[in-house]
This record gives structure tokens, C-alpha cells and sequence, in this order.
């Protein structure tokens, strides 16, 4: 095995400690046969198993709070989901125990979501954590999980369960790597969010030895194996430096030279506002309103608990900017209320703006929602749409806002190529513009942003998405217009001096990303962004961008 290695890095710090590998409950119940009169006990079993499982998520979800509470319930709506138990209850009917048949049918789902495309096959690993979690129940046996441990480690892992990501302690899990996944996966979400440094699809993690001493490089995604101690104390040396860089750089978000980029902060509700604050956030650059659509129980939130959430943020906030993402429904965030008909690729169907424009009662209440919650206080308030195609979007987007009254600024989100090479005609309906890079990525490249096998293509250094970033800033820039990023390309302390280089006017990221960034950004001027930008728009390759702009930047 080669002494470094290299995956994706997807939560910036670094860990040094021994290997722990994640304990599983993957089993394969035997095929029994039951006799007629044992299946309705059979399919009790099922479902107080199920139920039990659907709890124990809830509840995790309600202790961790934030980004993964929404996904921790979504994983209960799996459970529960009313087809599945239907399929479960025919297959014990017809003789399966109760474990045989929770395998079976979650399987066949399984091979029906890895099928799907985009957005829906990255949930096969939150389902093979249901059908696990429900198994493992059934058999009596552990449920997969972190190891025990009473000294700090760093967790190794085929994949890692939003159950198991949400809770993990940082106190003892120092860092974790995991074979699959990608840089948008819900595990790296979450990591970003614990603030734990983590590497992704890196090849090979699994083989690590249990025990070993491994050096876990969040930002650059290395993992060093068996560092020696003249090793560990260098990278321990560097990590302190990196620390004290941090925290020599305060105020707000600027080039050495004085170029003002504002940073802000991505959240996904009111329990996400005190980290942002402590991390110097200077408003919020997207407020994910879908959270507060999951959690409603399958029924749209009320006007006025919509008002209250979204005045509990823009109050944390006074004489700053905060730009709230309408909700962003369907792919991976189907909700039943708005009654979404089955589509072969869901991703590429009708979702975040679409579905609002099929659903306008649902779209007015939100906006007026928002303007009752931000009335009589002291916050800029922007209001944007996902997923604008074209003008036509926009203008639709545009309407919608005036007819609810909103007195904010209303704007896009640039995720669709097409909307970036438009960029000019989009704001002539709107007033600014915000790069989802995620998404940008996957459409640009027709690459699944939650497979672990296409993360080069998910890469945001990659030029042809730098050049449709590119091409939406110098939009914004004839247009008088803003045109910020709020993607997690925004949170690569690196790349970031390169999108200030290709224009954008602003940047938003997880809270735990801003001190890197605004540290990385005080380290250079305007002119040295600009030409990093330059350099890593003329290569050829993910790889050889970031090499480019780091010789730029490092003077090189």
C-alpha cells in the first residue's frame, strides 16, 4: 500500500489517530420458509420493527439538529414509506419470514433507485441503511454503527449513514475516510457541518489496518499511512500554524489589497444561525427553506409557522444580507403535498422552480410569508429561485414575488448551463444571480453529484464549470448586477480566491469553511485571483486548474 493516498477532500483540518473501522449489520437472513398460519406474527414483527427503526431516526435527528434532522426524518419516510410495507406484508403472505422479506423488498427498491439516475441513485446508501437498521432489529444482532472507543480515533467506512454522521462525537472521531461516496453526499455535508476534517472516495480505504496511524488531510484529501513521528510532529506543526492564521484574520471577508467579498453563510434553519455568527458570517448567502417543508409532516407548513422560522433567522441578522432559496422540491426531496407524479429521471423532470410554477398557492404563501416575517426589521432581504432555466423562468419568478408583495430583491440561482450562458438575458428579469456549483456540475457534465465513481467530474475545479461561472459573473458585472456562489466550491479556501478572480461578487459556504477562506483570501491580491483564475481556466483538466492556480497564488 502506498504511504499517501489520495481521495476527495471534502471537510478542511487535519487528523492524526488510529484506524477504526465502522462496525456493520450487513446480513443476508436465510431463506426460510414460514407456514400460512405464522405470517400474520410475521409481519407484526415487521412492522413493530420498522416502526421502531422509523423512531430511532426521528429521534437522532431531533438530537442532531439542523441540515440532519431533514435528513435523518427523510430516511424514516423510507422506512414507512406505505408501498414498501404492502410489499413486505405479500412477501411474508406468501411464506418469508419477516427479516427475508424486509431484505427483499428494500432490495428490489434498492435496484429500482440505482437505476434512476442523478439525484435518486444517491440514495442507496441511505436506504441500505434502513434495510440494515430493520434486519439487524429482526435478527437480533448489533445495528451497524461507530465503534466503541474511549480513545479519539479516525473512523474508516465503506460509506457513511447520515444516522451515523449526524451524532458522530468529535471528541472521538478525529476524522473519518470512507471508500464511496462524493463531495456532495450527505456524509460530506454533515462533516462540513460537525467541522470534523474528512476525505472521501478515496481507493482503497477499506484495506487500512485496523489500528494503524493515519493522517487524515480534509482540505487536500491526502491520507498519510503509518506517518512516522518527525512526520506527525510537521503536520502537527502545520495544523497549528493553519490555527493561528485563522484566527490573526478577522472582520470581513477581503483581498490583501482591499477588494471586498463578502462572506456568508449557508444554512438550513434558525439552529444553524449561532455557528455562522461565531464564524463571522456577514448575513446568510442561502437559507435551504426545504428543511422546514421536510419537517412539516407531509403537509405544507402553515403561514404562520413559515413567518416565525424565517423571522427568527433575518432578526440574527440586522443591516445584513440574507437570501433565502425558495423551496427547492422534488429529485432526492419528494414531498407528498404536492402530489409529484412518478418520472423516469426526476433530477432532469420537474423540480425547485418548476414544481413552485405547477404549485403557485404554495409558492405565494412562502413569499408572502417572507414579507410578513421580514417587516419592520433592519435586514436586506433577497429572495431567489432554483433551478431558472431561461428568462421565461425568471420573469415567472419575478411576477410571483411582486404579486406576493415581497419588498426584496428577487433573483436566480444559476444551476442549468443554460441559465449561465444566458446569464444577460436572465437578469433583465432579476436582480442578482447565485452559482449553485453542485448542481452546475452534475448538469454540466451529466455526472451524479452523490457518485463516488464520477467525483472528477463532480470536481469544481474542472475549467468548462469555472467557464460557466466565469460567464454568469461577467454578466452580473455589465448588467451593474451581483452574481455570488453558494455552492461548495465556495468553501475551498483555494478556489475561492479563484472565483474572486473570475468576478464573483460574493461567497457563501458551511460556517466552519469561512475562517479558511477569508484567511486564504487576506494572503492576495485582486490581480493575483485574476491571474489564478486565468491559469486555471486554461488548463485541461480538474488536476492540472488547481495546480496552476496554486503556482500562481504560492508565487511559483
Amino acid at each position: 500500500m502506498d504511504t499517501t493516498l489520495r481521495g476527495v477532500g471534502v471537510s478542511h483540518g487535519v487528523a492524526i489517530g488510529e484506524v477504526r473501522h465502522m462496525g456493520t449489520a450487513a446480513l443476508e437472513p436465510p431463506t426460510h420458509r414460514i407456514a400460512p398460519q405464522d405470517a400474520p406474527r410475521e409481519q407484526a414483527r415487521a412492522r413493530q420493527a420498522v416502526e421502531a427503526v422509523a423512531a430511532d431516526l426521528v429521534a437522532r435527528g431531533n438530537l442532531a439538529g439542523g441540515e440532519a434532522q431533514a435528513v435523518l426524518e427523510a430516511q424514516a419516510m423510507m422506512a414507512r414509506d406505505p408501498e414498501l410495507r404492502s410489499d413486505v406484508e405479500r412477501r411474508i403472505a406468501v411464506g418469508s419470514t419477516a427479516e427475508r422479506a424486509v431484505y427483499d423488498a428494500l432490495s428490489a427498491y434498492r435496484a429500482l433507485l440505482a437505476g434512476a439516475g442523478e439525484y435518486l441513485a444517491g440514495r442507496v446508501a441511505d436506504l441500505d441503511d434502513v434495510r440494515n437498521r430493520i434486519v439487524a432489529r429482526l435478527l437480533g444482532v448489533p445495528m451497524p454503527g461507530v465503534p466503541d472507543s474511549d480513545q479519539p480515533y479516525v473512523l474508516v467506512a465503506r460509506d457513511l449513514a447520515p444516522a451515523d454522521t449526524a451524532l458522530l462525537d468529535p471528541a472521538l472521531v478525529l476524522g473519518f475516510v470512507t471508500e464511496e461516496g462524493g463531495p456532495t453526499s450527505h456524509s460530506a455535508i454533515l462533516a462540513r457541518a460537525l467541522g470534523v476534517p474528512a476525505v472521501v472516495a478515496l481507493p482503497g480505504a477499506g484495506k487500512l489496518a485496523e489500528g494503524i496511524v493515519v493522517a487524515v488531510d480534509g482540505s487536500s484529501g491526502e491520507v498519510m499511512v503509518a506517518p512516522d513521528a518527525d512526520e506527525q510532529a510537521a503536520l502537527a506543526r502545520a495544523a497549528e500554524e493553519r490555527r493561528a492564521a485563522l484566527s490573526a484574520t478577522i472582520g470581513p471577508g477581503a483581498t490583501s489589497d482591499g477588494h471586498k467579498v463578502p462572506l456568508l453563510a449557508n444554512i438550513g434553519g434558525p439552529e444553524d444561525v449561532p455557528a455562522a455568527i461565531e464564524a463571522g458570517a456577514e448575513g446568510v448567502g442561502l437559507f435551504r427553506t426545504e428543511f422546514l417543508f421536510l419537517d412539516s409532516g407531509g403537509a405544507a407548513p402553515s403561514r404562520e409557522r413559515q413567518t416565525r422560522t424565517y423571522r427568527e433567522v433575518l432578526q440574527a441578522f440586522p443591516e445584513s444580507r440574507v437570501v433565502v432559496r425558495v423551496l427547492d422540491a422534488g429529485a432526492d426531496k419528494p414531498l407528498s403535498f404536492l402530489g409529484q407524479a412518478e418520472e423516469p429521471n426526476p433530477a432532469l423532470g420537474v423540480r425547485g422552480l418548476r414544481t413552485l410554477l405547477q404549485h403557485p398557492d404554495v409558492l405565494h404563501g412562502q413569499l408572502a410569508a417572507l414579507a410578513e416575517a421580514a417587516e419592520g426589521l433592519p435586514v436586506y432581504l433577497e429572495v431567489m429561485a432554483p433551478m431558472v432555466a431561461d428568462r421565461t423562468d425568471a420573469r415567472a419568478f419575478a411576477e410571483a414575488c411582486r404579486e406576493a408583495g415581497l419588498q426584496a430583491k428577487c433573483g436566480a440561482m444559476v444551476e442549468i448551463p443554460s441559465a449561465a450562458l444566458r446569464a444577460r438575458s436572465v437578469l433583465q428579469e432579476v436582480e442578482f444571480l447565485s452559482v449553485g456549483t453542485n448542481d452546475l456540475a452534475q448538469y454540466t457534465f451529466a455526472a451524479d453529484r452523490q457518485a463516488g465513481a464520477l467525483s472528477r467530474l463532480q470536481d469544481p475545479w474542472q475549467p468548462a464549470l469555472l467557464d460557466l461561472v466565469a460567464l454568469a459573473a461577467e454578466a452580473g458585472k455589465a448588467e451593474g448586477k451581483s452574481c455570488g456562489v453558494c455552492g461548495e466550491a465556495a468553501s475551498d479556501p483555494l478556489l475561492a480566491c479563484v472565483l474572486t478572480g473570475l468576478g464573483v461578487t460574493s461567497l457563501s459556504m458551511g460556517a466552519p469553511a469561512i475562517p479558511y477562506v477569508r484567511s486564504a483570501l487576506a494572503q492576495h491580491t485582486l490581480a493575483q485571483c485574476e491571474r489564478a483564475a486565468a491559469a486555471a481556466r486554461a488548463a485541461d483538466s480538474a488536476e492540472q486548474a488547481r495546480a496552476a492556480a496554486t503556482g500562481v497564488l504560492s508565487g511559483e
